[in-house]
Formats: C-alpha cells, structure tokens, sequence
C-alpha cells in the first residue's frame, strides 16, 4: 500500500477511533442508578459572568451508591451552583445545608430506564452515523485518488475493503458499548 493511501487509512481510523471515544463520554453521563460524578459533567455554573464546568469551581465525589457530595472551593458559590444543578434537568434535587450541597440520586423506576435505553441507542446510533459518514468521505476521497492516477482500480478496491472492514469493526465496538450499557441500566 503506498504512503497516500496509508495516510487515509489512518485518517479514517483516527476518526472513527473519536467516534467511539465520544460514545464512550456520552454514556458515561446517563447513570444506571448508581451516583457518579460523570452525571454533573455537563452542569455549568456562573462563575463571576462566566459558564463554567462544575469540576472547575468545586469537588464533586461519590460517598456510597445513592449520594453525591458537591463541595465548592468558595463558600459563596453554593446558591449558584445549586441553582446550576436544579436547571439542567437532570432531575436531581440538591440540598445545600450551608457547607456543601448532597444529592440523594433515587433508584430508577421502570419507565425511566426504558428512557434511558432509549438515550443510549440514540447515542449508539449517533456514533454509528459518525462511523459510516468517515467511511463515505474516504472511499470519495479514494476515488478522486483512482481518477487522478495516483492510484490504480485494483488499490482503490482493496482499499475500499479495508474501509469497510475498518467500518465493520468500529460498528461492533459501538454495538457492545451499547449493549454493555443497557444492561447496566436494566440491572436492577
């Protein structure tokens, strides 16, 4: 394989590679019924005018199962970041007692688990279209290659299956990543 068509190969790989990463944050954001500090990772707090990450303005950590502690590096930051937590529908409900902020996160009903499978397969299906959208732009690429001559019809085959097998690959991982998830949701 010459170094052009190399250099696509792992362009392509790289960015499917980002895909999966990203899945990977996404799904670390919906809880399966255990408290994680992941579940606040998308929480911003005014922070003197500015939106901040949470993590940037407090320690955010687990004591048990059920029971986040949010303690902020200023004690005047409280009310704002209890109000941040409140509006990012999270559907958490913080108790401030003047010191820090806990969050009691309740057992997850039936419904909302079936919800959240939901969120996780749109989430996989997400990553997937990011997959197979790389996989079209570099076979495109590969063809304006072929037309150029810098490479010929047999290399532009054997590369298109190696795209596809590459494709296939990270389509699978997506697959279980997904699969692994709903289960953890569904374990009760």
């Amino acid at each position: 394989m010459n170094e052009e068509l190399q250099m696509y190969m792992e362009d392509a790989e790289d960015r499917m590679k980002a895909a999966l990463e990203h899945l990977d944050k996404e799904l670390l954001k919906i809880r399966a019924g255990k408290a994680s500090h992941h579940m606040l990772d998308s929480v911003r707090v005014d922070y003197y005018g500015t939106e901040t990450a949470l993590s940037r303005v407090a320690n955010v950590n687990t004591t048990d199962a059920r029971t986040l502690v949010i303690q902020p590096w200023e004690k005047n930051m409280l009310a704002a970041i209890e109000r941040a937590i409140i509006n990012s529908n999270l559907g958490l409900n913080p108790n401030n007692n003047g010191e820090m902020i806990r969050i009691s996160v309740p057992p997850l009903t039936e419904e909302r688990r079936k919800g959240l499978v939901k969120q996780v397969k749109n989430e996989g299906e997400t990553a997937k279209i990011s997959i197979r959208t790389t996989r079209k732009e570099v076979n495109a690429d590969l063809k304006k290659l072929e037309k150029s001559g810098d490479i010929s019809e047999d290399e532009l085959k054997v590369a298109e299956e190696d795209v596809q097998n590459l494709t296939k690959k990270f389509t699978e991982l997506v697959d279980k990543a997904v699969e692994e998830k709903e289960k953890d949701i569904m374990t009760v």
